[in-house]
């Protein structure tokens, strides 16, 4: 297929990605970003014991009925628990037990009063004010009870998620393999960094960008090259990092140029192309083929064209690979504050900022070759087909990065 829309090129880039269904167990100081891969419901009652929120004493509620600091209630202090401690022993009327915050509470006891509400007594001890039943009281299971569903099947990992395994006990968590990316560049004209620039080249920042994204959606790197314009060598390439990559990228030599071997390279690789060229701008001439049932989306060589493109397309295959909701596309609506004045005679892709629902344009030329100009942008404009320049004032849509 030739000439399709981002929409339908998104449908068939879909229908030849694979879930990945593999998992693994990954320690949960690390685990972070990673996807549950099966439920987590609660072992155990957290906290497993009654305890005291405050520093004070734990006692009866009814033996402080009426107390105030002009006739104090009076109480035996039998004991001292700090946190981490425990006690079986049974307090009764008139007694009380010294608790520090986070201490189990003792049988008996319904209540607990802060310490600054006393003569801080450590034998006998004045309490100035009443408690109602429960009052300062944290119940056993206040954060979670046995059997609770607490994470699911492909929920997120984040802090909190981390934080809540953690309080279960856990050390490690069930996983999803993570998608292994392979991602090769092209082009005679680039020199990788690290290396002395000779006349007529240019840096290598296509590998940088696209690997640092994809590492942003959670991807593994399995091989990064950089091919030289060589049919038979990107062939070699892609034949070899589809044996243990679940996806492969390359960017640059995809049009119609002497030096565009892409084609070629597929070709020899024996790839079956799915679909090439799509109605956007930049990145119109992107390629997409299946190597044995391995994926290869093939971008365009212009920085601008590879970042697009990598949001519109990779990130929803990799979201799929991944089973990671939080990679879905994500579009928003506002105000543009300044005017845009290229007419876009193809749907066009425009670096912005949004803010409080209003979009603002980067300084610097909105070239596809140039880069420096998408630093501080946080979503891409989708202008549509046909429309003349836009106007400070008009509403727009954009696609989140």
């Amino acid at each position: 297929m030739e000439n399709i829309t981002i929409e339908q090129a998104q449908e068939l880039a879909l229908a030849h990605t694979n879930r990945i269904t593999e998992t693994e167990t990954a320690d949960l100081l690390h685990a972070p970003g990673r996807i549950l891969a099966q439920d987590m419901p609660a072992p155990f009652h957290n906290p497993p014991f009654d305890r005291s929120p405050i520093d004070g004493y734990a006692c009866k509620a009814a033996d402080l009925s009426g107390a105030s600091k002009e006739c104090p209630a009076t109480l035996t202090v039998v004991r001292e628990i700090d946190a981490g401690q425990h006690s079986d022993q049974e307090i009764l009327p008139g007694q009380a037990v010294r608790v520090m915050t986070g201490a189990a509470i003792p049988p008996g006891c319904d209540c607990c009063v802060r310490q600054e509400d006393t003569d801080y007594g450590e034998e006998r001890v004045n309490i100035y004010r009443s408690e109602k039943p429960w009052g300062n009281y944290c119940f056993a299971g206040e954060d979670f009870k046995t059997g609770d569903a607490l994470l699911k099947k492909g929920a997120r990992l984040s802090f909190v998620e981390s934080g809540v395994l953690a309080g279960m006990g856990l050390t490690q968590a069930p996983v999803y393999r993570r998608p292994r990316a392979a991602v090769f560049t092209t082009g005679d004209e680039v020199v990788l960094p690290g290396n002395p620039l000779p006349p007529g080249k240019i840096y290598n920042s296509n590998l940088a960008l696209l690997t640092a994204r994809l590492q942003d959606f959670g991807a593994e790197l399995s091989h990064m090259a950089s091919i030289p314009d060589e049919p038979a060598a990107m062939a070699k390439a892609l034949q070899k990092a589809a044996q243990d990559s679940d996806v492969i990228f390359t960017t640059g030599a995809v049009s119609v140029g002497k030096k565009d071997i892409m084609h070629e390279a597929l070709s020899l690789a024996g790839a079956k192309r799915i679909f090439w060229r799509v109605q956007i701008k930049p990145g119109m001439p992107t390629l997409f083929s299946v190597y044995e049932n391995t994926p290869i989306l093939s971008l365009s060589g212009n920085p601008f064209g590879v970042a697009v493109v990598t949001e519109l397309l990779a990130r929803p295959m990799i979201q799929k690979m991944a089973q990671d909701d939080s990679l879905k596309l994500v579009r928003a609506q506002g105000i543009i504050t300044e005017d845009f004045g290229k007419t876009s005679k193809m749907r066009r892709f425009v670096r912005a900022i949004w803010n409080q629902g209003k979009f603002s344009l980067p300084d610097g030329l909105h070239s596809n070759g140039v880069l420096a100009s998408m630093i501080g942008c946080n979503c891409l404009l989708d202008i549509p087909a046909g429309v003349p320049e836009i106007k400070a004032g008009d509403s727009v849509e954009a696609v989140l990065l």
